[in-house]
């Protein structure tokens, strides 16, 4: 079998590349392509007003739903201070996991590394100074119980975790990788 001549660095920032640019792709389709309206400085609203929805399957909706916090909406932020704090500590951790991913020898981490890097690039640092907000859209649910509204990049976010703890968990030795290495 053919080796990859792919270094793991470049599996990262391949994934980082994907994720970015499926997120903002998704994002602009959602926003221009459907139409919605967000009203300006709509996380500084006191009375954030309900947003549309479009019904695409039975258990599945496009639901503008703009995310001033971090992930499941947690910490909340408002106005321009709010903003530029989260967007410091995305910069900070997009530099802290760049220098990971620059650095790992292992497949599965850096394309975990690469779609934490992605997803948070997408989210924080174009949406929030762009908009002031995450555009959230991916509405999943059953009769009136409704998960978490997300985006791709969130999505990728997700997986690049699952990836880290696969790593931590399994170690870089076994799985794929201790598959490769016999073959070698």
């Amino acid at each position: 079998m053919r080796r990859s001549s792919m270094s793991p660095r470049d599996w990262g920032l391949a994934a980082a590349a994907g994720a970015l640019l499926l997120d903002q792709a998704s994002k602009l389709a959602v926003l221009y392509g459907y139409g919605f309206k967000v009203p300006q400085q709509y996380c500084q609203l006191d009375h954030r007003p309900p947003l549309e929805s479009v019904p695409i399957l039975p258990f599945f909706n496009i639901s503008m739903v703009p995310n001033c916090g971090i992930s499941y909406g947690l910490f909340q932020m408002h106005g321009s201070l709010g903003v530029s704090v989260l967007v410091a500590a995305a910069f900070l951790a997009v530099i802290g996991l760049g220098l990971w991913l620059w650095n790992t020898s292992n497949r599965i981490l850096a394309i975990g590394l690469g779609l934490i890097i992605g997803g948070a690039i997408g989210n924080n640092l174009v949406d929030r100074p762009i908009y002031g907000w995450v555009a959230d859209f991916f509405d999943f649910h059953w009769s009136n119980y409704h998960w978490y509204v997300f985006n791709v990049a969130d999505a990728a976010i997700t997986f690049g975790v699952i990836a880290l703890i696969y790593d931590a968990l399994i170690g870089p030795q076994t799985g794929l990788d201790k598959r490769r290495n016999i073959r070698e």
